[in-house]
């Protein structure tokens, strides 16, 4: 029996420290392209004092802001780090006695999400910075666990869909920090090998589109590529990667039409949830679909992938950058999903109980300005402001000529930045395929009850991947009931 990589966590939090074995060797405690002279940039200027990786401050202690997040996908000493000791080192130069410290919470995303609430609620721990997911922003708003912030703070040049997760109930809470939107992975090889012409699908297919280039791959009397199964895989385990797929295949099936309004009230009609479950049958047939995928969570279906055991993936930005460490440009595309593809992301807020609550809104627009944002999108996140992508004189902070040779990470001299770059220094992808993505995102419902509506659409959905499914009108009669009893509306 194949081992199969298990990770920890909710949507794809799970991966932020455990990947395809091949790929982890490469990632492990490494910054990538930009992120590394950043990084070397940031050794030379820092002065002494702050409190970086390691640092055994005391949550609350004086002089210090506490950021808690969740993992950082881009591993130890990742950017997010980076742009703190950044931020810290501006701060010495400046001669102030604030700093700035990281803590990273342990575990799944339920679980952080249950530690932050737990943690805000009884000041335990005396967080300054919070960095939620961009569905968590209406409970801790509603529970009156983070501080409305000024409008200024999100401008005109945070992209528009982007910007709208950052608010509740007509105000402000929080700023976008890095962005995430489904994407479409495929194997180039498996393509060429089938014998199809064009494999660059990069101005986007239709699902009917996909399922003709699975046929092509799996017609009788080819030879299939080393390993391959089934045409695609995705994140359906009962977690939010389910939730997230079913999302996916309800927007696109019903043209956008939402579960909740922008007050959080449910709105779904049986009928619309009959065409929404259709959808998301016909997109996870056997016939097409890998077997583990009902199983599967961001780990892996991305190890599968990688593995050559589908042609197609449905996954996260980041994997792009994962992706490359251990396969080339000739064996790996990117494209838009086809239909509606969701909109994930973290977003920083102010906790209502900070003590330096102006020093702290300092760092959030630090953390979040052009720069900033630029030194994300260049280390394999989602980028939420425009600018990142499209205008050429904002970058890392750091020195470069477009074309110049990567730094080396090891004493080889072997670049440890294998994410194929544009001509600027961002991911190839990012202005073409990345920034339409996020531009034409759709949203989770948006509700202080996202977890017991997620865990109520995830447990309704799961029947459908049962040996005995029932129907699309019974399932949805069904799925509606049991959401009618946890939304209002």
């Amino acid at each position: 029996m194949r081992r199969r990589l298990r990770t920890s966590g909710r949507g794809h939090g799970r991966v932020h420290g455990r990947v395809h074995g091949r790929v982890q060797g490469r990632l492990s405690g490494r910054v990538y392209g930009y992120g590394l002279a950043l990084a070397l940039l940031l050794t030379a200027c820092s002065g002494g004092g702050q409190a970086g990786p390691g640092a055994t401050a005391t949550p609350g202690a004086s002089g210090d802001i506490v950021v808690a997040s969740g993992r950082d996908v881009t591993g130890k000493g990742g950017i997010r780090q980076q742009l703190i000791d950044a931020w810290n080192a501006q701060q010495d130069r400046e001669h102030s006695d604030v700093h700035a410290r990281l803590v990273e919470l342990p575990g799944s995303a339920d679980q952080q999400r249950s530690q932050l609430l737990g943690a805000l609620q009884s000041g335990s721990a005396q967080y300054d910075v919070v960095n939620l997911d961009v569905t968590w922003v209406p409970e801790f708003a509603a529970a009156h666990l983070i501080r409305p912030l000024p409008d200024a703070l999100v401008g005109a040049d945070v992209i528009k869909s982007v910007a709208s997760t950052a608010r509740w109930g007509g105000k402000l809470y929080a700023v976008p920090f890095n962005s995430d939107v489904g994407l479409l992975y495929y194997r180039r090889d498996h393509l060429k090998q089938a014998h199809v012409q064009d494999t660059d699908l990069s101005k986007g297919i239709t699902w009917r589109q996909l399922r003709d280039l699975i046929d092509a791959v799996e017609a009788p009397g080819r030879s299939r590529p080393k390993g391959y199964e089934k045409g695609w895989t995705t994140q359906l385990g009962p977690y939010e990667g389910r939730t997230v797929n079913g999302i996916e295949a309800f927007l696109s099936a019903t043209d956008g039409a939402g579960l909740t309004d922008e007050n959080g009230r449910y709105t779904a009609t049986v009928q619309q949830l009959t065409d929404g479950i259709a959808e998301l049958r016909a997109r996870t047939q056997g016939a097409y679909t890998l077997g583990d995928a009902v199983r599967s969570d961001e780990g892996e279906s991305l190890t599968d992938f990688a593995d050559g055991r589908t042609a197609f993936l449905r996954h996260w930005p980041y994997a792009y950058r994962t992706l490359h460490q251990s396969l080339t440009d000739a064996q790996l595309g990117v494209a838009p999903l086809p239909g509606r593809a969701v909109l994930g992301g973290q977003n920083l807020a102010l906790a209502g109980s900070s003590q330096q609550a102006d020093k702290a809104r300092e760092l959030i627009r630090f953390l979040t300005s052009r720069e900033s944002e630029r030194c994300l999108l260049d280390a394999g996140f989602a980028a939420t402001r425009e600018s990142a992508y499209t205008a050429d004189d904002v970058t890392c902070g750091v020195a470069r000529t477009p074309g110049a040779a990567s730094p080396s990470a090891s004493p080889s001299g072997e670049s440890a930045d294998r994410m194929p770059r544009d001509d600027h220094g961002r991911p190839a992808y990012a202005r073409t395929i990345l920034l339409p993505a996020l531009r034409r995102a759709v949203q989770r419902p948006r509700t202080p009850l996202y977890g017991a509506f997620t865990q109520t659409f995830a447990t309704e959905l799961g029947t459908l991947f049962t040996d005995d499914p029932p129907g699309d009108a019974e399932l949805a009669a069904e799925l509606d009931k049991e959401l009618r009893k946890v939304l209002p509306g």
